[in-house]
């Protein structure tokens, strides 16, 4: 399987997403079908001089994407060859209005009657927000935020912090004390 993976040094994509894009491409043609081992970290580190991180991060992806199961001390399988996943979208609004209709609907129309998409409103209620971010805010593809708070911003903030950055999407206006990379529109 090694000889699947393909990594160019002076590609400006990331070597996590070239190793993912190489496993991936080897099932689009079949290559890499289920139930074939992927080569261990280490094998993948020392083949390609690239940091364990960087391996993780692709593998962290594939099993994301629910193409890879890992067993520890056993590897990491190929589980599922369905790449094409549909998206999932976690729609969080902090109220209802007319801005955020005109904001839920052009979500609706673009993504189209087939994108699932959860939609929940924590009414500028800092409790209510970390309860369904606790107990709802798992496994989607789209973690879409717009957060105001009359109290508790910061540690709302903090909970946000906890979504995957590059799953995460910020509407509205732009948040202070939110880190890493994501996206925002404001």
């Amino acid at each position: 399987m090694l000889q699947r993976i393909a990594i160019n040094d002076f590609s400006s994509t990331p070597k996590y997403l070239q190793i993912y894009n190489s496993i991936v491409e080897g099932i689009k043609t079949k290559q890499i079908v289920p139930g074939d081992k992927l080569p261990s970290i280490f094998e993948v580190c020392a083949e390609f001089d690239v940091s364990k991180r960087t391996v993780e991060r692709a593998y962290d992806l594939l099993k994301e994407k629910k193409v890879i199961e890992s067993t520890k001390g056993k590897g990491s399988y190929i589980s599922d060859t369905e790449i094409d996943r549909q998206m999932n979208v976690f729609l969080l609004f902090n109220k209802l209005s007319t801005h955020k209709k005109l904001i839920y609907d052009a979500f609706t129309e673009e993504l189209g009657p087939d994108v699932p998409i959860d939609f929940f409103v924590y009414h500028n209620d800092f409790r209510l927000f970390k309860n369904i971010l606790l107990n709802h805010a798992h496994g989607y593809t789209h973690y879409v935020v717009i957060a105001h708070f009359f109290e508790g911003g910061q540690r709302a903030m903090d909970l946000i912090n906890t979504l995957p950055k590059h799953k995460l999407v910020v509407m509205d206006k732009l948040i202070d004390g939110l880190t890493g990379r994501y996206s925002a529109v404001y």
